[in-house]
């Protein structure tokens, strides 16, 4: 099932932030706020680190096979 963004009522939002206040507390969320935004930038590094390999292994590949196609000719 998917979720789209929009699909989420403003409402919504507000009921959600109403209840995160009352479970962390106002003290809390600013920590939270901040945690989560650090794990989030560190898991888009890594993913972008793991696209990054997966490119260069897809790029020596072609490069090698435009090599041995050229020592086949």
């Amino acid at each position: 099932m998917v979720v789209h963004l929009n699909a989420i009522s403003p409402f919504a939002v507000v009921i959600i932030c109403v209840v995160a206040l009352l479970i962390f507390g106002p003290k809390k969320l600013p920590e939270l706020g901040r945690a989560m935004g650090t794990t989030l930038r560190e898991f888009k590094k890594g993913t972008s680190g793991l696209l990054d390999e997966e490119d260069e292994k897809k790029n020596v590949s072609v490069i090698e096979q435009k090599d041995s196609d050229k020592e086949n000719k």
